[in-house]
C-alpha cells in the first residue's frame, strides 16, 4: 500500500510510522520530519550483510552522510559498524562530535578547502578521496608540514552514463567530479601520485550517479574499474588494494518505482569484480560502497498542515501547506516524484488531483503537481513520503522560515533528534 514497510494505517484511519500516529506527532507543530529508526537499521544491516556474503566480509559500507547528517544518524551508523562518507568540514565536525572513529571516515568533495584538508589530517580520517591534482599538491604540502602520511583514494570518472536525471549523473566524462579515463588524465594522476612523498595511494573510486534502478551500469562500472586497476599494475607495477564502487542505488518514491533489492546490486557487481580480477591476475580488492539515499530516504515522512485549498475551475486545485522548498527543495531542483497522503484520512481513497504548493514567495515552490490526494480542507495533515534523504540536509531559511523539528521513532515511541529552529536562531549570527 505504501512506499515503505514502516508506514501503516491505524484503527482511526490515520497514517502511522514506526507505530506512531502521525496526526498525534503533528500536534508538536508542522512542518515536522519523522524517521523510523528500525527501518534505518534494517537498511544498514542489509548492506553490511551484502558485503559479508558477496565479498567474504572484505569490504566496508560507508554511509553517504550528505543525504542526512546529524549526531543521532552518525551514532546509528557507528553502532551498525559502518564507515562514514563526509564532504565538508562541517560533516567531519559532526562525525567527531558524535564519537565516530576517525579511521572510518572517508572525506569526499571536488573542491575541499585548505582548512578542511588540514582538519581532516589533524583528525586522522581514514581516507581522503582525491578529486584533482591541485588538491593532491595541497594534501602533500599539509602532510609534509604535519609529518603524517595521507591515505588517499583517487576519484575516477569511468565514462558511464547512468540512466537518471542529468543533475545527479556523475560518472560520465562531462562531470565536475574526478579524473577521466578516456583522456588518460587518470593514469597520469596515478603515476604522479606514486612519486609524491607523504601520500599513500590506497585505492580508486567511482560514482556513476544517484537514484539508479538498473543493475547493468554498476556491473559496467565494476568491469571498467578493475580494468583500470589492471592497467595501473601493468604500467607501474603497483597493485591497488581498495576499490570504492560508490552508491546511487534507487529507492521507492512512488508506487510505480521498482527498485531492485540492495543485495542484487552487490551480487551482480561482485561476480564481475571477481571474474575480472581472475582474468587479469589481480587480488580481489577491499570493496567499499556508499549508500546514502537507500539507507535514509524511504525511512521518513514530512508532515504539513493544510492552510487553504484553492480551486481554479477547469485548470488546477492548489493545496497550500505550511512548508515547501525551504524544507524540501528537490521538486524545484529536478521535479522529484513523491507520494502524498492526507495523514488524518489515510484510509480513504485518493480521488482528487491536486498540486501541493509551499508557502515560499516563489511560483515554483511546489512539492508535487497533479498528484492524487484525498479530499482535504484547511487544518488537515498532509504527509509527503520518502523524505529522508536530501530534504533536511538541503533545507534553507529562505523567507526567514525556520528549519523543522526532526523526530526519530522506534516501536511507537518518538524522540526529538533535531530541535525546531527558533526566530532567535535565524538572526544569531547577524550583527
Amino acid at each position: 500500500m505504501f512506499v515503505s514497510d514502516c508506514l501503516n494505517v491505524n484503527e482511526k484511519g490515520h497514517l502511522t510510522i514506526g507505530g506512531c500516529d502521525t496526526v498525534e506527532l503533528a500536534k508538536r507543530g508542522t512542518p515536522i520530519i519523522v524517521y523510523d529508526e528500525n527501518e534505518i537499521r534494517k537498511n544498514c544491516r542489509a548492506f553490511v550483510k551484502s558485503i559479508e556474503e558477496n565479498y567474504d566480509g572484505k569490504g566496508r559500507v560507508i554511509y553517504a552522510s550528505k543525504s542526512f547528517s546529524c549526531l543521532e544518524m552518525v551514532r546509528i551508523c557507528n553502532q551498525e559498524n559502518m564507515g562514514l562518507d563526509v564532504v565538508s568540514g562541517g560533516e567531519i565536525y559532526t562525525a567527531l562530535k558524535a564519537g565516530f572513529p576517525a579511521e572510518r571516515i572517508y572525506f569526499h568533495g571536488n573542491n575541499k578547502s585548505y582548512e578542511e584538508l588540514s582538519e581532516a589530517l589533524n583528525a586522522g580520517v581514514g581516507r581522503i578521496m582525491v578529486d584533482n591534482l591541485t588538491e593532491l599538491e595541497t594534501i602533500s604540502e599539509l602532510a609534509k608540514e604535519k609529518n603524517v602520511k595521507a591515505n588517499i583514494i583517487l576519484r575516477i570518472k569511468p565514462g558511464i552514463d547512468a540512466h537518471t536525471h542529468d543533475f545527479v549523473k556523475t560518472g560520465q566524462i562531462d562531470s565536475k567530479f574526478g579524473l577521466a579515463l578516456e583522456t588518460g588524465e587518470a593514469m597520469e594522476a596515478v603515476k604522479h601520485i606514486l612519486t609524491v612523498d607523504n601520500i599513500e595511494l590506497c585505492g580508486v573510486h567511482c560514482h556513476i550517479g544517484s537514484q539508479i534502478f538498473d543493475i547493468e551500469p554498476f556491473e559496467h562500472a565494476a568491469e571498467v574499474m578493475v580494468k583500470f586497476i589492471a592497467d595501473i599494475k601493468s604500467e607501474t607495477g603497483y597493485e591497488i588494494k581498495e576499490l570504492d564502487l560508490g552508491g546511487g542505488f534507487g529507492i521507492k518514491y512512488k508506487e510505480s518505482d521498482k527498485p531492485n533489492p540492495y543485495d542484487s546490486y552487490m551480487k551482480a557487481a561482485s561476480k564481475v569484480v571477481k571474474a575480472e580480477c581472475k582474468k587479469y591476475g589481480l587480488e580481489v580488492p577491499f570493496i567499499i560502497i556508499e549508500p546514502g539515499r537507500s539507507i535514509a530516504g524511504a525511512t521518513a515522512v514530512t508532515l504539513y498542515t493544510v492552510g487553504s485549498v484553492k480551486e481554479i475551475p477547469g485548470i488546477r486545485t492548489y493545496v497550500a501547506i505550511d512548508g515547501g522548498m525551504s524544507d524540501n527543495p528537490r521538486y524545484i531542483l529536478y521535479q522529484a516524484d513523491y507520494e502524498v497522503v492526507c495523514a488524518n484520512k489515510a484510509s480513504e481513497e485518493r480521488t482528487k488531483k491536486v498540486t501541493v504548493a509551499g508557502k515560499c514567495c516563489e511560483s515554483g515552490d511546489l512539492i508535487q503537481e497533479d498528484t492524487m490526494l484525498q479530499e482535504v480542507e484547511a487544518g488537515d495533515i498532509v504527509a509527503v513520503l520518502s523524505t529522508g534523504a536530501y530534504n533536511y540536509s538541503m533545507a534553507s531559511n529562505y523567507n526567514k522560515l525556520r528549519k523543522p523539528e526532526v523526530l526519530m521513532v522506534k516501536d511507537g515511541v518518538a524522540r526529538t533528534i533535531i530541535k525546531r529552529e527558533t526566530y532567535e536562531d535565524l538572526i544569531k549570527n547577524e550583527i
